[in-house]
């Protein structure tokens, strides 16, 4: 045997993979470079199931945290005390006002701001992407006051307006009035030169082809603007009830951070997050219905 191969020989053997690391080898390329069966659009499939079994699991992982002792309940009161607290706020109320004048008052301040936003940005988004003079007016200013937190110019505000309702109602306004114009400007921009050209060639007027082309076009993005803009509300919503809120689901969530009621504090949380996510749920449901052709 020639005794100079086997230091080489041992080397090969070496560098040779694993039985363990060529099966996995096998298998990335086997799910990665074989040709799917199915040629849908990604993603596609009904996932209530599993969001219904993550939720369980949360659920469950936050009980087990709390029951074990892992987190002390001044900081993360179990699922059972929460629940309890929330029949106590339906009978009760908090901080001198019942749950359904909280629930009311937030309500009527963020889709107020809501509906206002909706009929002043939507127009402006479509007139910023149809017209150079629009653009040029009012793009500068939403891109300036984007980017900033609503805390910066609650001060500006409410020296402006007061400490009532119509300083709280504009500062959810403006937070969901830049998403909204931005979606509806790219929405503008999805409408195809040849679908436009294509109307004005078989005699379209202008208002046609802005309505008929441009405004359906655009419509997708419009809806999911409105989706990124009620959020913004949601989120702004608590900003807006530190100044001088009698009532209010953020006002009862900061009232109750003051005293360390940690549960009032939870429990108007999952509110909040149970009723923005239930209007999602229902945009969904109209984009469906108003645009079945998105993506196509």
């Amino acid at each position: 045997m020639n005794t100079e191969s086997i230091p080489l020989e041992q080397c090969e053997a070496d560098r040779q993979p694993t039985p363990l690391l060529v099966k996995l080898k096998d298998k990335i390329l086997t799910k990665t470079m074989t040709p799917g069966s199915y040629y849908g659009e990604p993603g596609q499939g009904d996932s209530r199931l599993i969001a219904i079994v993550t939720t369980l699991c949360c659920i469950l992982l936050w009980m087990a945290a709390t029951e074990l002792g892992w987190i002390k309940p001044l900081f993360l009161p179990s699922p059972l005390d929460v629940a309890a607290r929330m029949r106590e706020l339906v009978t009760d109320g908090f901080a001198g006002a019942s749950l359904a004048e909280h629930m009311q008052a937030s309500l009527g301040r963020v889709f107020g701001a809501f509906i206002l936003a909706a009929v002043t940005a939507i127009p402006v988004g479509i007139l910023i992407g149809c017209n150079v003079w629009f653009r040029g007016i009012f793009d500068p200013i939403i891109e300036f006051y984007r980017p900033l937190p609503p805390l910066a110019y609650l001060p500006l505000i409410i020296i402006w307006l007061g400490i009532d309702e119509a300083s709280k109602v504009t500062l959810i306004y403006l937070a969901m009035f830049a998403p909204i114009a931005l979606s509806a400007r790219a929405g503008v921009n999805a409408a195809k030169s040849e679908q436009i050209q294509a109307a004005y060639s078989m005699g379209a007027s202008k208002l046609q082809v802005l309505y008929h082309v441009i405004i359906k076009s655009a419509l997708p993005e419009i809806l999911t603007g409105l989706r990124i803009g009620i959020g913004f509300g949601w989120t702004t919503l608590v900003a807006s009830e530190m100044v001088a809120a009698e009532a209010g689901i953020g006002f009862m969530v900061l009232n109750a951070a003051e005293f360390m009621v940690t549960d009032v504090v939870i429990a108007g949380i999952i509110i909040i997050g149970l009723i923005a996510y239930s209007f999602d749920m229902l945009m969904r449901h109209l984009e469906k219905k108003l645009v079945p052709w998105k993506g196509y």
